[in-house]
């Protein structure tokens, strides 16, 4: 894997990068064999107290993305690299699911997304990877951003869907980690 490491309002020192890369480089133990994926690390700090590091591995047909806040960066590096371990753990549990219900055994899942079965054949992996289970439907109602976001609020949801007052179109509000709002909206 090829480590991008970035820092913001921070120096990467090079013992804070060669800890990323070990720390990391351990997800690489589930793959049989070493993913070929760029791996994008940004880091940086917030009030000379809070860390945060964002890690990025994009594969052909798996994305995985993991972020965490610390008051240490070591600690936020260990706590970050296991999210991206029970995320790969997951997806691994559901693809092997997946063919022990259709009665196949030996099953494991190489970094291209080809399921490799006991007979040598392989197939693409077509399940999606989510189950809908529940479908909500209401009428957007129009109103300006600032409505949505006291609508949202009162409703005590982190997202709210309305329609706009001013252009027609359909926009979301959102509450951010950082507790401020962020809306989004279809380009024109």
């Amino acid at each position: 894997m090829n480590y991008n490491v970035r820092g913001e309002n921070m120096e990467v020192t090079p013992s804070l990068r060669e800890y990323v890369e070990k720390k990391v480089g351990k997800v690489e133990r589930y793959f049989d064999t070493p993913p070929v994926a760029d791996v994008h690390v940004k880091m940086h700090v917030q009030n000379n107290q809070q860390h945060s590091i964002e890690v990025t591995i994009p594969m052909s047909r798996l994305l995985l993305r993991a972020e965490e806040d610390h008051s240490d960066m070591y600690a936020a590096i260990d706590l970050v690299v296991e999210k991206l371990e029970r995320q790969i753990r997951k997806h691994k549990t559901k693809v092997n699911r997946k063919f022990r219900q259709s009665g196949t055994k030996d099953v494991f899942k190489n970094e291209m997304g080809v399921t490799q079965l006991e007979n040598g054949w392989s197939e693409e992996d077509d399940d999606p990877g989510f189950q809908l289970v529940r479908t909500k439907r209401f009428n957007l109602k129009p109103m300006d951003a600032e409505e949505a976001v006291l609508q949202m609020d009162m409703l005590g949801h982190s997202f709210f869907v309305f329609s706009n007052a001013v252009s027609g179109d359909t926009n979301v509000v959102y509450r951010r980690k950082d507790g401020r709002y962020g809306l989004i909206e279809p380009e024109a």
